[in-house]
């Protein structure tokens, strides 16, 4: 703002929720606090959800499968039109980092809350946003710097790029679309089979390959941006803990960074974002051996696990997000930014551990979430709720708060313990939580990626 331009009382008189679950539930509330009307949309097997319970107008957008009704881009700009909503928010998964559906929000004059659709498009593209980085002066790994799809391209790059290495889709997300290669006689045939998964899932079959880091922490840099060209970090999140490459726990500050890994982590981020143009809320995610890191990432958009930084920052990143799209500039500077404590998150999942994490659909005939000081559950679930098989098996969220990391543990060992889930047809990820807290590598902050597959947990 310049001269005596009287900036507005909010962002936004009206935001449509462009999602489900808890985090349409946990927009809502920050849009409360700020005095915004929120309009949630919903599918049909939706429509008791908490979200469209706590929002001011709820709107049905179609059936329950997601591409009729989630990532059905006409029943949603329909949806804000009808309602006076200005703005959309896309939260995360669905439509969030989607360039063509920030677009066509511009084309009917809605801001769409997130990157300008160009940096999500370059950002998106896992090769593309690779090789921008490495311009930028960030550390990758050895790999291709475009996609291979040529058997023989595929078996080139393998050769020279050596083994293990991963393969993975360049337009995947969420963990989803990679593959490890050990073998040379591995290599095609699991480049077909990536490739064709990612066509399925992602609607692009282009793959990438990159060198495979060994017993490596996964550790991200959680960034925010303004249209003023400010870039700030918020410190560092550890998300080793993982099954299919999917994230189960996270943490800040990250154990085992040392505070000089961690600025030089934090000045990859700052540099890469400035070098993209990136403005709104994303994450930069890196693999760390030692004192070394390598990039992999952006996520252009809010991530789960944000309530870790939320916890320890006192930021709220969804007001922030809001305030960057109507072209405020951020409220805090990275001067002003000093994380006090350690922060955890837990993701309770409605999976069957014991049969590779199968999604599990029912009715919850008992759900009680922990309380108790320094303690912050996000949820969108309650005795009673059918968990439908349509989306994300994604419960509750835990995060547990404590001035050290061996406080923050026991707090949240407690909180798992008193968490009742009880459910027909419903099997939850929460004991296999209670044993990798448990875990003695867990514990001494030295866990890799590798936890999980390795067994210590199981």
């Amino acid at each position: 703002m310049t001269g005596n331009t009287r900036r507005p009382s909010r962002p936004f008189d009206t935001v449509l929720v462009a999602n489900r679950g808890e985090i349409a539930l946990r927009i809502v509330r920050t849009c409360r606090e700020m005095g915004i009307r929120t309009v949630v949309v919903h599918s049909s097997v939706d429509g008791d959800s908490a979200a469209v319970r706590a929002a001011d107008v709820a709107v049905r957008i179609g059936p329950g499968p997601a591409k009729r009704s989630y990532l059905y881009p006409p029943a949603i700009i329909e949806a804000a039109l009808r309602t006076g909503a200005q703005a959309v928010h896309p939260g995360y998964g669905f439509l969030s980092e989607d360039p063509d559906f920030a677009e066509i929000c511009a084309s009917n004059g809605l801001v769409f809350v997130g990157a300008r659709p160009e940096v999500m498009a370059s950002l998106g593209d896992k090769a593309l946003a690779r090789s921008m980085m490495a311009d930028a002066g960030l550390p990758v790994l050895p790999g291709t710097p475009e996609p291979v799809s040529a058997a023989a391209d595929v078996l080139a790059a393998g050769q020279r790029i050596g083994f293990p290495l991963i393969i993975k889709a360049s337009a995947g997300g969420g963990g989803r679309g990679m593959a490890v290669v050990r073998r040379m006689e591995d290599l095609a045939a699991t480049s077909r089979a990536t490739s064709a998964a990612a066509r399925a899932v992602f609607g692009d079959g282009r793959v990438y390959l990159e060198r495979f880091m060994e017993q490596a922490k996964h550790v991200e840099v959680q960034v925010l941006g303004d249209e003023h060209g400010m870039v700030v970090a918020l410190g560092n999140r550890d998300c080793s803990v993982q099954r299919r490459h999917q994230k189960l726990i996270e943490e800040t500050p990250a154990p085992s960074v040392s505070p000089a890994l961690a600025d030089r982590l934090a000045e990859a981020a700052i540099a890469g974002a400035k070098a993209a143009g990136f403005t709104g809320a994303g994450t930069f995610e890196f693999l760390v051996s030692g004192e070394e890191f390598a990039f992999i990432e952006v996520n252009s958009r809010i991530q789960v696990e944000h309530p870790v930084t939320e916890a320890v920052t006192g930021i709220d990143l969804v007001r922030e997000q809001l305030c960057v799209a109507a072209g405020w500039p951020l409220s805090v500077r990275q001067e002003d930014i000093s994380p006090r404590g350690v922060a955890m998150e837990c993701r309770i999942n409605a999976e069957d551990p014991d049969r590779d994490f199968v999604p599990c659909a029912g009715e919850l005939t008992e759900f009680v979430p922990p309380g108790g000081a320094f303690l912050r559950v996000d949820t969108h679930a309650y005795a009673g709720y059918r968990v439908p098989p349509d989306y994300d098996s994604l419960l509750a969220k835990v995060i547990a708060w404590a001035p050290d990391r061996e406080q923050a543990i026991a707090r949240m060992e407690r909180a798992l313990a008193e968490f009742r889930i009880v459910g027909r047809g419903i099997r939850t990820t929460k004991e296999l939580l209670r044993s990798v807290l448990a875990d003695p590598a867990f514990r001494e902050g030295t866990h890799t990626t590798s936890l999980l597959t390795e067994g210590a947990s199981r």
